[in-house]
């Protein structure tokens, strides 16, 4: 598309992503943005801020930041000022990239504005480069750089800079046990060569395909397999700038027929979500292209497994449950690659990827040996993707990952080992529940919940318990076709007791319209259980909510429950 009185420019088309960006065209727009950058001040090791939702821009602006050889920290577009200020000045970014606006579900995001807010608090900050995402005018103030004009007088050629292999790529902030975010640094060699083989060995990606990761770029998964990983394979990479259900459930696979996407990787947030609205609007799509599906962010409960694999693949795709973390860089755990035709069991990572050695600890810090057992998983060698500290703060890096199982790299996930060597993620080892002495992840009660064909979603979370010492509250959506919501608790209830144990069994089961989930798509358990144990007046930060105001709609639920049986007794 042309903009009136201008010469057409490669990033004219970054508004419209069902046009191609092809390699020659994304080069020279990381070209002119990397000149773009120099021109205003950013060396080598200066830090670059960008607070882009997914979009080619975006990418031109990570890649442009490593041409030369300053580093990026992507910040998710979603966070609120006092959030992307606090990650500002951890950083001591110099430049922060943004748009406009945004858009996102059928809404605008006021992305400058929110930057205006945040540069107030970051005396770092120099120069705010604004790129237009809308055709709507903001306000430019003295720090404002209008970033398209200021590319087209750039040259579209600019010589890399020459890195170490140590040297920083990039930080990622990701949400720590105290509240204040970490920092996460990835250099330069190890956590491309990482990025690029998972890519092509869990995938199975051959040249000419097609590989649709549907992860935002302010999330690891979109930097490793997004942008990095497929670029790196000469991969062509779709970019997902919506949502799963706008303008409705069917939005995955439209994408996957038009592009004809062979790859799709999504979390299993997504595939619930999805599975709620039914097979149609999956099967009205062609979906033959597809030869590979992903899930990722956190363990995938059977059912949506079953649903993923029987449903949206035919029952002919390879599923791949993926293993890693913020931390790795890379995948760590996934069924691929093995031998040809080898065994995939549903909702279980499995096999450890090439030069990742797990090992199960037990409380006593001691390795435990055999199959069939559980534990706290750790790696036991260094791989090539792994972080290499917490930006300004190395000796909490050590202490959070190293200190805790010394000579280990403790992931802060249990695991289970079977008998056929397999690994299956249980959650992490905060999310385990001691019930008169029986430790429970709190993951496998919710695998056994989302059994049930009226529950499509649930949390599950600890609560002191005055006689058992903990006890398990369980949270639900049911479909609104379920009926008699007493009755579905009671065969919950039932359900867990005969899958896991009667020791298992919710005290509590309370049917809410929704869950508390950040825009990523993970679920806030710990406002869940600030709630139930009467601290929600100091909910904390809640900026990360897709929509805060589920916490009203929480609130309440669990004072009619309250209510209900304090009139029953």
């Amino acid at each position: 598309m042309r903009r009136p009185g201008k010469e057409r420019q490669p990033w004219d088309r970054f508004h419209f992503l069902h046009f191609p960006l092809h390699g020659g065209e994304l080069l020279e727009t990381t070209c002119r943005l990397a000149n773009t950058l120099k021109r205003h001040g950013v060396c080598r090791g200066d830090c670059v801020a960008i607070y882009m939702p997914v979009s080619p821009l975006a990418v031109a602006a990570m890649l442009a930041c490593a041409r030369i050889g300053a580093v990026h920290t992507v910040i998710f577009a979603g966070f609120s000022a006092a959030s992307l200020a606090g990650r500002i000045n951890d950083a001591k970014c110099k430049v922060v990239i943004t748009f406009n606006q945004g858009l996102r579900g059928g809404r605008v995001m006021e992305l400058k504005k929110i930057v205006d807010e945040a540069v107030k608090h970051c005396p770092t900050v120099q120069h705010v480069l604004v790129a237009h995402r809308t055709d709507n005018k903001v306000h430019m103030g003295d720090l404002d750089i209008p970033l398209e004009q200021e590319m087209a007088k750039e040259d579209p050629v600019c010589a890399p800079e020459s890195m170490g292999s140590e040297d920083v790529l990039f930080m990622l902030y990701t949400s720590g046990s105290t509240g204040m975010p970490k920092g996460i640094v990835h250099t330069q060699a190890g956590y491309l060569l990482y990025a690029a083989l998972t890519h092509k060995l869990v995938f199975d990606h051959r040249p000419g395909d097609i590989f649709g990761c549907v992860a935002d770029i302010g999330w690891i998964t979109g930097h490793s397999y997004v942008v990095y990983g497929p670029l790196c394979n000469g991969a062509t990479s779709v970019l997902f700038e919506s949502t799963p259900v706008y303008p409705n459930a069917g939005r995955y696979w439209e994408t996957v027929e038009r592009l004809k996407i062979n790859q799709f990787y999504g979390a299993p947030t997504a595939v619930r979500l999805l599975l709620k609205y039914g097979d149609a609007w999956v099967k009205k799509y062609d979906r033959s292209s597809l030869r590979t599906l992903g899930s990722v962010g956190e363990p995938i409960n059977c059912e949506a497994w079953e649903w993923l694999h029987r449903v949206v693949g035919d029952s002919r795709c390879t599923l791949v449950d993926t293993w890693w973390q913020t931390e790795t860089g890379g995948i760590c755990i996934a069924p691929r690659p093995s031998e040809e035709g080898a065994e995939i069991l549903p909702g279980m990572a499995m096999r450890p990827f090439f030069g990742i050695v797990p090992v199960l600890m037990d409380e006593k810090g001691s390795v435990v040996e055999g199959s069939n057992v559980s534990g706290a998983l750790c790696i036991s060698q260094a791989w090539p993707g792994m972080a290499r500290t917490i930006y300004g703060d190395h000796q909490r890096f050590v202490d959070a990952y190293f200190k805790a199982y010394p000579g280990y790299y403790f992931t802060g996930d249990g695991a289970h080992r079977t008998e056929g060597g397999y690994y299956q993620i249980t959650g992490r080892m905060d999310d385990v529940i001691n019930i008169s002495g029986h430790r429970l992840g709190t993951a496998e009660i919710e695998d056994a919940i989302a059994d049930h064909p009226a529950v499509p979603e649930s949390a599950v979370i600890g609560y002191p318990h005055d006689i058992k010492g903990e006890a398990a509250f369980a949270f639900i959506v049911v479909k609104d076709s379920a009926g008699d919501s007493d009755v579905v608790v009671q065969e919950l209830k039932s359900m867990v007791a005969t899958k896991i144990a009667k020791y298992a069994v919710p005290d509590e089961i309370l049917v809410v319209k929704r869950l508390p989930k950040t825009r990523s798509g993970k679920v806030m358990r710990r406002l869940l259980r600030k709630i139930i144990t009467s601290e929600a007046q100091e909910l904390g930060d809640t900026t990360t909510l897709e929509d805060p105001s589920i916490i009203t709609e929480i609130l309440s639920a669990y004072q009619k429950c309250k209510d209900k049986q304090a009139a029953a007794k």
